[in-house]
């Protein structure tokens, strides 16, 4: 079967936080992954893995430890999500001497998906599941099966929402980590920090090992408790925490493994400096393990070489400097306030493209960003969780920030392009949006519509 056939069957697969008026609520549970992964041959268990939970800070905390350990010789794996383009995005590996992790190729992919997607068929007439596994649970059967097959010594994964029953979590971790937890799907994991914080704890094993940094101090308890009840070992990240004096944008001096290293990473923002201690306390602690080779010189190569785009990732594109941002939520809302005003020019003209879903605190994110810009662009997104227009707007009345309405996203770009003459645009709220507008906006670059422009 070919690719755009895999494509074409996946997407037809509603997604799992998605619920139609009348429609009962999925249930998450670990059952139907370990019914699919053992009818595989039980993949997960063929390599050896981190797990990553949190609210926000887990994807690049994630492709910064893969970055690291393929800098460091070791053949990895990397699972994240959701995607900004193509699902391949998803499942990456990391060969030795590569400079960067290669996206699963089509052929590999529509391969896999179809034995994964048949072995679930079958189990599902033979009564073993009762019905087809989900979009996210497939991809991660997947990713597995991909990951065993191509031997790799290390899979970095990226827990996708909640933890303890996560599809992810059928794995065994050698290291957990948590990033940091705030309040974001409370309709599946809680209305307190606490409450979610004891659902990223799930990734954790008894006598396991725990790479954190203190954060909210609901989180802290919660994690703490859940880590004394099974005799976890913690791994505090805060010696690999830079001073005062590190900026958004700079480079500042660490010493690792007794060696003094250049924090150079391509990740913008004070907020990555947590996530680049949790990736390297992470990576010296598998140093640790005796498996893995990790040397000074390869975590601060692995640091520069990180690929995460959508994250504070500048282009200039008809003559202007465009900033994509997925922030989603609002914590993610105030690390890109901040980083927006640590990076500020007097006078500079700004414009926000946003859109964001419905299952979203649409106000309150408002609130953080929208007074930030001179006007605000609102755009559609190809999601059946998208917030109408009309919340949009009144959202934006709300803050006293004009705002205009557009029919899609290229619309939405072009009247930013044309509002902003000069100054820079940016574009957040949504992963889908953010995705689709990179597209575009290298789409323009690659066939010279924006001159000289580049990647900033």
């Amino acid at each position: 079967m070919s690719y755009s056939a895999a494509i074409e069957n996946l997407n037809k697969l509603i997604p799992e936080l998605f619920t139609a008026p009348g429609q009962e609520r999925r249930k998450f549970t670990l059952h139907e992954i370990g019914v699919l992964c053992r009818a595989l041959g039980n993949p997960q268990s063929q390599f050896p893995a981190v797990l990553i939970a949190g609210t926000n800070g887990k994807g690049s905390t994630a492709s910064t430890l893969a970055a690291i350990a393929q800098a460091a010789g070791i053949r990895t794996g990397l699972y994240t999500s959701p995607h900004l383009e193509r699902v391949n995005e998803r499942v990456r590996l990391g060969a030795a001497g590569e400079t960067a992790l290669a996206e699963i190729s089509d052929e590999d992919f529509a391969r896999i998906y179809f034995r994964v997607h048949d072995q679930a068929q079958a189990l599902v007439q033979s009564g073993e599941l009762p019905g087809l596994p989900s979009y996210f649970e497939l991809l991660t059967a997947l990713a597995f099966v991909y990951f065993a097959e191509q031997r790799v010594e290390l899979a970095v994964l990226e827990v996708g929402m909640g933890g303890r029953l996560d599809a992810t979590n059928i794995v065994e971790p050698l290291l957990s980590v948590i990033t940091d937890i705030s309040l974001d799907h409370q309709e599946w994991l809680g209305d307190t920090i606490g409450a979610i914080a004891r659902e990223k704890a799930g990734i954790l094993r008894e006598n396991g090992v725990l790479v954190t940094l203190p954060q909210h101090p609901e989180a802290n308890q919660a994690i703490g408790e859940v880590a004394t009840e099974l005799g976890v070992r913690g791994v505090s990240a805060v010696e690999f925490m830079p001073g005062m004096s590190a900026g958004a944008d700079g480079a500042y001096a660490l010493a690792v493994l007794g060696e003094e290293i250049c924090v150079e990473s391509p990740l913008m923002g004070t907020h990555q400096h947590r996530n680049l201690a949790l990736a390297i306390a992470a990576a010296v602690e598998l140093g640790g393990d005796g498996r893995f080779p990790m040397r000074a010189a390869a975590i601060e190569r692995g640091i520069r070489q990180t690929v995460w785009p959508g994250r504070m990732e500048r282009l200039r594109a008809g003559g202007l400097e465009w900033v994509l941002d997925v922030a989603h939520n609002p914590a993610g809302a105030w690390a890109l306030r901040a980083a927006l005003s640590a990076t500020a020019r007097d006078g500079e003209a700004q414009t926000l493209v946003f859109a964001c879903l419905r299952d979203k605190p649409l106000r309150e994110m408002a609130q953080i960003l929208f007074p930030l810009f001179e006007r605000v662009v609102l755009a559609p997104v190809h999601s059946a969780r998208a917030t109408r227009v009309e919340e949009l707007l009144a959202a934006a009345e709300a803050t006293g920030v004009p705002a205009r309405a557009t029919s899609s996203v290229a619309e939405a770009l072009e009247l930013a392009r044309e509002l902003t003459p000069t100054g820079r645009v940016v574009v957040s709220g949504s992963v889908y949006l953010v995705g689709e507008a990179r597209h575009k906006l290298l789409e323009q670059v690659k066939t010279g519509e924006a001159g000289d422009d580049a990647k900033g």
